[in-house]
């Protein structure tokens, strides 16, 4: 029988602002959508709590039993500087700064949030589409909401009409925001927008000339709007209701509140029954910010290379410290809180060695059913690591006791202890001991001199010296390194 039939699972739903028990649509399986970074700069620190965060939780629910459809999204347009209507295209402004392609922006920092992402040990979603893949899509649901009169078109762009959606359905009931209050508090002057009210937000956006990613529309060359792509796409995959939506807490209005309200308006139902929201990180007591250089990229934290720690740590060490804290909770990094955690991340370590070589006695002192079932219970109550974390540790104690024939365990009480001990370290918080982090780092380091090895035979082929293009490939084989060509280039595998 699957573990979730036996395990009653609470949510903090956001929208009811209460623990919830979860009940999925489908029998056995669950959909569940996380908003993605936008890809314009390195991944910073506080997206990755909030991806480790679900990354988690993807791996409760699979550990759970469930078939788990996880959809992230990767924003590769329309997300404005400020994250509204206004200002500009952050990867367009990007191109520009830089003077490249807008989707070289794309590729570069869609690839070190993939890289940073591995390292952290997350799990790829299940499905990662990309806005401008979904342009089509996006423009036939704009036509729905038009049709049923939730939306109006101004010069090429078109809006959602707030207030006519609020006629009928409550806008801001995720945020606790009332319209009326909003409308009240709004300062903005007569004629300064061409949206009817200043809440109103956009669903298509007229490019500018000077715009450089752009599509066309029935209403003229343009963007989609940053919150119609989640609706889209969310939609798509998991259908016009589904279980689980998550994102960082500072999404949860206007961006999640615009999806309800797109959602309703083009489906006519709510389009997500759990609304979860991972908290923010601080760094020594502060808000993480670029402009006042408190801030940190994870690569930095890896290498040592800031002006905040006094040493590297490893990635399972800052995933760990993570872990310690609820998802739900604000957490501040600093190097106290870091030197700690690799302590006792470092016990955690020292009990996985000892507990294989247990010695094994005709009846249990330790009662690793009850301690089991607190471990489940910690995670059942709306993924509680840092009090599963805390039953780890409580048993590591009696793991010493038995050690040191202070304490008795049974054969069978002994592989339990050790597959459930596995269980939750490996597949449930997702931390890896040294070793495997040295692997994947070692994988890195192949991965970058083969390379280089290829490219360095590719300018031999290109300048017609094949006598040095051969003896790569042919001294390659010898070692067990095979190269194969082909119409994508020039691949490689290990014997």
């Amino acid at each position: 029988m699957s573990l979730y039939k036996s395990n009653e699972l609470k949510l903090y739903n956001s929208m009811t602002s209460e623990k919830e028990v979860f009940n999925s649509i489908l029998d056995g399986r669950v959909g569940m959508y996380v908003c993605g970074p936008t890809v314009y700069s390195n991944v910073h620190l506080g997206n990755c709590r909030t991806f480790i965060s679900f990354d988690m939780i993807y791996r409760y629910l699979r550990h759970l039993g469930y078939k788990v459809r996880y959809v992230r999204n990767i924003t590769d347009a329309g997300h404005l500087t400020d994250d509204a209507d206004q200002g500009e295209d952050k990867i367009s402004k990007k191109a520009r700064l830089e003077q490249i392609e807008p989707m070289e922006v794309v590729q570069r920092y869609t690839l070190d949030f993939h890289k940073v992402m591995q390292q952290f040990n997350s799990l790829p979603p299940s499905i990662e589409p990309t806005a401008t893949g979904h342009i089509v899509e996006q423009i036939k649901i704009i036509e729905d909401i038009l049709e049923k009169g939730f939306a109006y078109v101004v010069d090429g762009s078109v809006y959602f009409d707030v207030k006519k959606f609020n006629d009928d359905h409550q806008y801001g009931k995720l945020s606790g925001r009332n319209l009326e209050d909003m409308i009240a508090n709004t300062r903005e002057l007569a004629g300064q927008s061409e949206k009817k009210n200043p809440q109103d937000f956009a669903l298509w956006k007229k490019a500018s000339p000077e715009h450089i990613m752009r599509w066309p529309s029935p209403w003229g060359d343009g963007f989609p709007g940053w919150h119609l792509e989640c609706t889209v796409m969310s939609s798509k995959y998991l259908g016009e209701q589904f279980d689980i939506h998550g994102g960082g807490m500072d999404l949860k209005f206007p961006h999640h509140e615009c999806e309800i309200a797109q959602g309703e308006a083009a489906h006519g139902c709510s389009p997500v029954n759990y609304w979860l929201h991972a908290n923010m990180l601080t760094l020594n007591g502060q808000k993480m910010s670029k402009s006042t250089g408190n801030s940190i990229l994870p690569a930095e934290l890896f290498s040592g290379d800031n002006d905040f720690m006094e040493k590297p740590f490893a990635p399972s060490v800052i995933r760990f410290f993570m872990m310690q804290a609820h998802y739900r909770s604000i957490l501040d990094f600093s190097n106290d809180a870091l030197v700690g955690a690799e302590k006792g991340f470092n016990r955690l370590i020292d009990a996985l060695e000892i507990i294989e070589d247990l010695p094994v006695s005709d009846n249990s002192s330790v009662d690793v059913k009850a301690w089991k079932a607190k471990c489940y219970a910690a995670m059942n109550d709306d993924f509680n690591t840092p009090i599963l974390i805390a039953e780890l540790f409580d048993m590591i104690k009696s793991i010493h006791a038995i050690k040191d024939g202070k304490a008795q365990i049974s054969k069978q009480d002994k592989d339990d202890l050790v597959s459930t001990f596995h269980a939750f370290f490996y597949d449930v918080l997702g931390l890896q001991t040294a070793s495997s982090e040295s692997n994947n780092a070692d994988s890195e380091a192949l991965n970058a001199a083969m390379q280089l090895i290829i490219d360095l035979r590719a300018n031999a082929r290109a300048d017609r010296d094949f006598a040095t293009s051969d003896k790569i490939r042919d001294d390659l084989a010898k070692a067990g390194i095979q190269l194969k060509d082909g119409v994508d280039g020039t691949t490689y595998s290990v014997k």
